[in-house]
């Protein structure tokens, strides 16, 4: 196996039209810390974008970093943090979830993936919050898209494209982002002792209010204690996390504390233990348990997370967590043959999409790992693929299987 180490753009385009020219596939990695993600790639030669490291520009007055695609992701947050600055979509890191080093993922695996953490409900993904990228395609050759300000596209937007495809479309050789001020405070209202059903509705209900939530997540008995070295006990605890200025801070908390007069216990959780927490639940630990069961992640509308919980442990033995007010549903099950089971059970919720994040290589390639495209859908991306990737040389059959790749939009 031949490992391409490119530390310049133009080596990366070298490094492309010499798999077009020999109709020659590649895989594209970074650090691989979300190598375990997706179909199996068989190929007999790599990319590795680690060597293209570094940030580029960052002007914190103008609320813009660029970097190349290889730098690692821990590296921008620590210069972020140092300026009062953050990421808003609080991008997973996938490597406890692998049994891997934390902080190994790289900005470029960030749009790649197109993960977002437990603010999605506020902040949206890595797609809304890019802006301008540098890439070669599958073509073998060199495109830019977007710049250094928000409103600065005409016509397709080919920057937002690249969020998700897991690296089929085209190598990104360096991203520009936005970043946002970190909040001065933080506090998590937690409420223990709910069933998953009266959690789904107190998420509903926080969020509804002008308490500002940023994020609410669920961590059932038997979870909660996998999280923050168990400190927040064994008992069920239902999250609501409130940010910004400190008196707003405390009058929002107040505000939901009177909202959940009702609720058997509240406990506030501030500052880094609230942090903590809630980094646990962005990187899925309770499921970071070393083994190779398999996780799923599954996306419905909030009010359907937990009947789609349910339906599928009735028939099979799992665990789950809620994020995002319950409307991602973290599944570990305890069997490796139930996919069938969890598409199921999310298409008689009323729609939604399935991916399975972990399983053993042979499990993801007998499987759909992620979720079946609809035959309009996986069509339009067939096309897509064709016109960036005509070759298929870029990561074939990551996302499914080789002649329908592509992704969706």
């Amino acid at each position: 196996m031949t490992t391409f180490t490119p530390s310049a753009a133009s080596e990366v385009l070298d490094a492309v039209k010499w798999a077009v020219s020999e109709e020659t596939p590649l895989e594209v990695v970074g650090h691989g810390s979300k190598r375990g993600v997706g179909r199996p790639v068989q190929t007999e030669h790599a990319l590795d974008l680690s060597g293209l490291s570094g940030v580029t520009l960052y002007e914190p007055e103008e609320l813009v970093l660029s970097a190349q695609a290889g730098t690692p992701l821990a590296e921008i947050e620590d210069l972020l943090e140092r300026n009062g600055q953050q990421l808003a979509f609080e991008p997973m890191d996938c490597a406890a979830l692998f049994g891997a080093e934390p902080g190994r993922g790289t900005i470029g695996g960030v749009l790649a993936t197109n993960l977002a953490g437990p603010r999605r409900l506020k902040a949206g993904s890595a797609r809304d919050h890019i802006l301008g990228i540098d890439a070669v395609s599958g073509r073998g050759e060199i495109f830019k898209s977007g710049g250094r300000v928000v409103k600065n596209v005409t016509g397709y937007d080919l920057s937002k494209a690249m969020a998700g495809s897991w690296g089929t479309l085209a190598v990104v050789t360096a991203l520009t982002f936005k970043v946002l001020p970190r909040a001065e405070e933080e506090t998590t209202v937690a409420v223990r002792g709910l069933t998953d059903e009266q959690a789904a509705t107190v998420m509903a209900a926080a969020l509804g209010s002008s308490a500002e939530v940023s994020a609410a997540a669920h961590l059932p008995e038997g979870v909660v204690s996998t999280v923050d070295h168990g400190v927040l006990g064994g008992d069920a605890a239902t999250l609501l996390r409130v940010e910004g200025f400190g008196p707003s801070v405390a009058s929002r908390v107040e505000l939901l504390k009177s909202l959940l007069a009702d609720a058997p216990e509240i406990e506030l959780l501030e500052s880094q233990r609230s942090r903590t927490v809630w980094r646990d639940i962005r990187d899925c630990a309770p499921f970071a348990d070393g083994t190779e069961k398999p996780v799923w992640r599954i996306s419905v509308a909030p009010s359907a997370g937990h009947n789609v919980a349910l339906a599928i442990r009735r028939q099979a033995p799992a665990t789950a967590f809620y994020d995002w007010q319950g409307g991602l549903v973290w599944l570990r099950m305890e069997a490796e043959d139930e996919a069938e089971i969890v598409r199921d059970a999310v298409a008689r919720s009323g729609g939604g999409h399935a991916t399975l994040l972990r399983a053993p290589p042979a499990v993801r390639a007998a499987v759909p790992v992620f979720q079946p495209q609809p035959p309009a859908l996986a069509a339009l991306s067939a096309r897509l693929r064709a016109e960036f990737d005509p070759k298929s040389v870029l990561n074939p059959g990551r996302m499914y299987r080789t002649g329908t790749d592509g992704m969706t939009l």
